[in-house]
């Protein structure tokens, strides 16, 4: 795990990471269809994990969180690869903007990071999910190329809008969440 919480103790930063990971489950369960594929907050708690954990401790996380979802709602072996890709997404939040978040204040600089995070950690998700799409389609699904270029077709439209709002909501959440984490010692030194 990762220490970018420095000010805590180790069963504090536990629970907050246990929390996150929590958070990152249930929010697979707050979705919606959509063109054939689901509309979700699921990406936005990743984009949170990686803000309040870290990268590192964010890939634990969101990653975790995830991948029990897939093994209890029946993705099997899938939900590895969910692991990576949604823990992916916190690494990218984290490491472009973990750091910033350790001042009691955001300033507007820090807010274009939270932004630009948030956006390149979901466009990441969306490159995984696509090439996790292909592949499948030509080996698992066994469909041929125009078969698997099609379901990635399908998919696509749902995925960016999931991205779109990631970009929008978990920069907006963390702007309000940062003071009040910041004073309980989850961000920053206490």
């Amino acid at each position: 795990m990762s220490n970018h919480v420095r000010g805590m103790s180790q069963t504090y930063r536990l629970t907050v990471y246990g929390l996150l990971t929590a958070l990152a489950f249930v929010a697979n369960y707050i979705r919606f269809p959509f063109l054939g594929s689901y509309i979700t907050i699921s990406n936005t708690l990743c984009v949170l994990c990686g803000y309040i954990a870290g990268p590192w401790a964010g890939f634990v996380t969101a990653g975790i969180g995830n991948f029990l979802y897939d093994m209890i709602a029946g993705y099997g072996l899938e939900g590895l690869i969910t692991l990576v890709s949604k823990g992916a997404v916190a690494v990218v939040a984290g490491l472009i903007s973990w750091r910033s978040l350790s001042k009691p204040g955001l300033e507007t600089r820090e807010r274009i990071l939270l932004f630009l995070s948030a956006a390149a950690a979901a466009l990441t998700y969306v490159a995984l999910y696509m090439l996790k799409t292909f592949i499948m389609g030509l080996t698992v699904k066994g469909l041929n190329m125009d078969a698997t270029l099609l379901s990635m077709g399908s998919k696509l439209p749902a995925s960016l809008i999931n991205a779109v709002f990631a970009t929008i909501a978990a920069p907006i959440l963390m702007n309000a969440l940062h003071l009040p984490l910041h004073k309980l010692g989850v961000l920053g030194k206490q």
